[in-house]
């Protein structure tokens, strides 16, 4: 189809509408697999002010994988965790995280300037000749054919209307996504719709006295969050009440009245003051034939455990190799479908600890949404860390731990695992399994292209392995577990299942 000045569209595999954090990250991943990908972004630059405040060892794991992490890190700060108090400052319930490094290979909370980490992460995409970047072009249908999709855009600095043929397209445009609009999918409400205003500070001189953890002030008749950023860099999050007006409420002056609590207008210097509504809801369809959806254009979660971005991330590294392997010819388009089936009981996981989060924060019965929400059998109020975990979906070889996260040890030599095996499948195997394989059965794994590490190679691989009850375990390219083997016949039967490529030939767990 010619596009309007009678010229041929150009021809990609996958087209990306958006370039925010998950956007860009999922062409990162797609540039590193050498897939060509054309991302069409509405806007000129990155967004100027702070949104997203957090993200996870996880998320630092897939920035890891893409490589940036050493770019990124001088940029973050650890976060030592949340804490939630009453009107009168007494603690309620802590959410501590570890000072140390995970057994994923990087610390468990960071908090960062999203400002500056979607400038690294757009500039990154300039190492890829797999990957073309427009910005101020305005994607507005996508006509899908059996062949692909026409995905047809507006080019805003000239006002001429463009085109593109796409074998896949990705809507990673955000909550108000049209890419869900064609898709046709509705939202499932899980309940919390509230207005805050989110309030963006920078210290003039140091105030130690706010602390360094996240404050959740649960205080009946105005509930806050108050959040320690990189840098001189502060937030907070304050309820606005149903009778306030939301343009009012952004006025400096009401602004300052409502940080009196901490802070003076001669201490620091108003970067943003903005009424945001959070939402908690989940699509119910996340792909239509050729169209997907990832990030907020797939679910929104209020923020209260900042794992909105993260959920993103988790998204596009899940849809990134499956993309890869169907459209280099390695996998059936049916492997598409396990990405909706193993991402949305997470996604949404995440979204019910938030809201009940939420209702912690608000309620006037602090002591009974304890009860009700968070208080262990031995009456101790806890909050841990929700470990991620896959819904059905990918599974070769035994299947009792497929789903589940594996950790990143180093290997002798010093390496981390993941810049080892690189974003691919990886056997992790014991010694012993490994020199009793038959020689078809190390040649299946070499033929599907699968990189082996032995205890011998990674001498802290063999507890993981011990702690998991298998003498081998495949490992994903985003990091989570295809199957394990705990004998020949199942390292044989997962090979079998290998052939003649590991996505192609993966069956529903």
């Amino acid at each position: 189809m010619p596009e309007a000045n009678g010229s041929t569209p150009d021809h990609f595999d996958v087209v990306i509408i958006g370039l925010g954090p998950v956007g860009a990250t999922l062409a990162n991943l797609l540039g590193l697999q050498g897939v060509s990908t054309l991302v069409l972004e509405r806007e000129t630059e990155a967004y100027h002010l702070p949104r997203a405040v957090h993200f996870d060892d996880e998320v630092m794991r897939v920035f890891q994988t893409i490589g940036l992490a050493d770019e990124i890190v001088p940029s973050l700060r650890v976060n030592p965790g949340m804490r939630f108090v009453d009107v009168n400052g007494a603690l309620l319930m802590d959410w501590p995280r570890s000072p140390g490094v995970s057994e994923f290979g990087w610390h468990a909370s960071y908090r960062f300037h999203q400002p500056d980490l979607e400038r690294t992460l757009r500039d990154g995409l300039g190492r890829f000749a797999s990957v073309r970047v427009r910005t101020r072009c305005d994607a507005f249908a996508f006509v899908e054919d059996d062949e692909g999709v026409t995905v047809r855009y507006e080019d805003l600095a000239t006002g001429r209307l463009q085109q593109a043929r796409a074998r896949y397209v990705v809507g990673c445009d955000g909550a108000r996504s049209l890419v869900r609009r064609f898709i046709g999918s509705s939202m499932d409400d899980l309940g919390f719709h509230e207005r805050w205003l989110v309030v963006d500070a920078i210290l003039r001189r140091p105030k130690p006295e706010l602390g360094d953890h996240t404050i959740q002030y649960c205080d009946p008749a105005r509930p806050a969050t108050y959040v320690r950023g990189p840098g001189d860099r502060r937030r907070w999050e304050i309820t606005v009440l149903p009778e306030e007006d939301g343009r009012t409420v952004v006025h400096p002056e009401k602004v300052w009245s409502l940080l009196a609590p901490w802070l003076r207008p001669d201490e620091a210097e108003l970067e943003r003051a903005a009424v945001y509504t959070f939402h908690s809801a989940v699509a119910q369809r996340w792909r239509a034939g050729r169209l997907l959806l990832a990030g907020d254009a797939a679910h929104q979660t209020p923020p209260f455990m900042g794992q909105g971005m993260c959920s993103g991330i988790r998204d596009v590294a899940n849809l990134a190799w499956k993309l890869e392997a169907v459209v280099k010819g390695r996998a059936e388009d049916s492997l598409l479908d396990t990405y909706q089936s193993e991402r949305e009981p997470d996604a949404r996981a995440y979204i019910e600890t938030a809201v009940r989060l939420g209702g912690l924060i608000n309620t006037c019965g602090t002591e009974a949404a304890l009860n009700a929400a968070f208080r262990d059998a031995d009456g101790v109020v806890r909050l841990r860390s929700r470990v991620p975990q896959l819904g059905p979906g990918v599974a070769i070889g035994r299947v009792d731990i497929a789903g589940s996260r594996f950790a990143q040890p180093r290997l002798a030599d010093g390496r981390r695992l993941d810049d080892a095996v690189g974003f691919g499948f990886a056997l992790l195997c014991c010694d012993q399994l490994w020199r009793r394989a038959s020689e078809r059965v190390r040649q299946r794994f070499e033929a599907a292209g699968i990189a082996v590490v032995t205890v011998a190679d990674c001498p802290d691989l063999g507890p993981l392995l011990d702690a998991a009850g298998a003498a081998a375990v495949l490992v994903r390219p985003d990091r989570y577990v295809a199957g394990s083997a705990v004998d020949e016949t199942d390292l044989a039967a997962m090979a079998d299942a290998l052939a003649p490529a590991a996505p192609a030939q993966a069956s529903a767990a």
